[in-house]
């Protein structure tokens, strides 16, 4: 093939029309939601095991160890992998060549870098060998992941997450499956080690047989210009909230200390959860979805309405059985009552999912239409708030000001809201109307029985109740025809 030649989307079509971006943006969410349901659930039971298997110190330098690497990760290709996905005209292969090239030169730059500063981060964090072993097993996980990044981008910019998902789910058995029986066998911090380097070779493997591409180094400056055009606002975006999260985690491993930051992991990976179960694979397919639809704002304002409200509807409720449930699941599950400090953190990193869920989509949203300059200032703003609250709270209350500030910030994401209403005309009330009356239901309905949750079986039946009620609630508010205009809509895969 030849360097110049575009790679079209589809074998035998030039483009994809939108009623293809329709119909494979909801194949796409059904396969990334439906075919990680497993992986989700094992997940799930993961985080458990490891969490009454491991001591908060240990998983609090695993979340300090982890948000170094992804602190560098975030300087490994300058944008340029979603300016490929975002960039309205073809693709050629020197587009290609060239951000892989500049990906690499980045990516073991960085790896050098870290090197250098292993030994200062060992004796700041007063990190045992085995947590420098980690470092380094996170490091080659780095440089596996960027020889995937080519092969993920052409499946996201054909909309084929049904063949994305294959290397993801076998990554996450992998991970987990060796990281529980490790930590169960007395590993300790090693059992993440191991999982790491695992999961890596195996992604790497499996993306090459789901999406062949034969790597190439070239550097083309008319490919590099175009792409940077997106790529370097969208980067320095992406900078400002690695700042905000990793860079910031970072810091509090030295003001708050392993066991606080075990804390704050603990509940900010629980509160987060339905977020990684659903708002990353919908936010997956609708970045590109809605980058196709960006020259139909009727479409494009329909999109977005109901990517939030069925986003809602999946999360909403999620968050308050957890709010409700969280203490009787923590007292009922053998020794996992060393997390009840963390209790008060997850609560407030709770209401911060809730408002990311609105938050996040909308970013998206303007991401993908090329708004890359109002992100950045919404970005801008909450690494501000971010690095003048928490700091702040963390030396005066310990790891609950670290959870007290991500309250506070939280609530900023009006702002968001606000701005993005200028520039995409959607309607707020019609997307939350549901999801937010519901889950009041919802919430009054736990309140009057959680404290009947003595056992697993009685929360058991407590959730289902809730299931059963937030239902009904939604059918209520809705009507009839919320059944059929939802069947309707998923009926677009076929």
């Amino acid at each position: 093939m030849s360097e110049t030649q575009p790679l079209e989307l589809d074998p035998g079509t030039p483009e994809i029309d939108l009623a293809q971006v329709s119909k494979r943006s909801v194949s796409g969410i059904l396969s990334l939601t439906s075919r990680t349901f497993l992986v989700q659930i094992t997940t799930f039971l993961a985080t458990l095991a490891l969490t009454v298997f491991l001591s908060p110190e240990i998983y609090g330098i695993f979340f300090l160890v982890s948000s170094v690497v992804n602190f560098l990760t975030y300087f490994s290709d300058i944008g340029l992998a979603a300016a490929l996905i975002q960039k309205k005209s073809k693709i050629i292969r020197e587009d290609l060549t060239t951000t892989f090239a500049i990906q690499q030169i980045l990516v073991v730059s960085l790896l050098l870098i870290l090197k250098i500063a292993t030994p200062t981060i060992r004796s700041f964090y007063s990190i045992s060998q085995s947590g420098i072993y980690l470092l380094y097993a996170l490091g080659i996980s780095f440089f596996l992941s960027s020889l995937k990044t080519i092969p993920s981008i052409l499946l996201e910019r054909r909309l084929q997450f049904n063949k994305l998902i294959i290397p993801q789910i076998a990554e996450t058995l992998v991970f987990n499956f060796v990281a529980v029986y490790l930590a169960w066998q007395g590993y300790g911090i090693t059992s993440f080690t191991i999982a790491v380097l695992l999961r890596g070779i195996t992604g790497l493997v499996l993306m090459y047989i789901v999406s062949p591409w034969r790597p190439g180094l070239t550097i083309k400056k008319s490919s590099l210009k175009t792409l940077l055009k997106f790529g370097l606002p969208y980067q320095a975006n992406t900078f400002i909230a690695v700042l905000k999260d990793d860079g910031m985690t970072i810091l509090l491993g030295k003001l708050i200390g392993p066991v606080g930051l075990g804390y704050i992991g603990w509940a900010s990976r629980w509160a987060n959860m339905p977020l990684r179960i659903f708002m990353d694979n919908v936010s997956k397919v609708a970045f590109p979805a809605f980058s196709r639809l960006q020259d139909n704002k009727e479409k494009l304002q329909r999109a977005v309405e109901l990517n939030i409200k069925y986003l809602s509807l999946a999360v909403f409720p999620i968050f308050i059985a957890m709010g409700f449930l969280a203490r009787p699941l923590v007292e009922i599950i053998p020794k996992y009552t060393k997390w009840l400090p963390a209790l008060i953190p997850l609560y407030l990193y709770l209401y911060n999912a809730g408002w990311a869920t609105v938050s996040t989509s909308l970013t998206n949203a303007l991401n993908a239409v090329g708004k890359i300059h109002i992100t950045f200032k919404l970005m801008l703003m909450w690494a501000s708030l971010t690095w003048g609250i928490m700091p702040f709270l963390a030396i005066k209350y310990g790891y609950l000001g670290v959870s007290y500030a991500a309250g506070l910030i939280a609530t900023s994401s009006l702002v968001a809201i606000l701005v993005a209403r200028k520039h995409i005309k959607f309607s707020l009330l019609d997307s939350l109307k549901s999801p937010i009356l519901s889950s009041i239901g919802l919430a009054v309905y736990l309140y009057l029985v959680h404290s009947f949750a003595s056992s697993v079986s009685r929360v058991t039946v407590i959730s289902l109740g809730g299931v059963i009620i937030f239902t009904s609630l939604v059918l209520l508010i809705e009507g009839k025809s919320f059944i059929n205009k939802t069947i309707k809509l998923f009926a677009l895969r076929k």
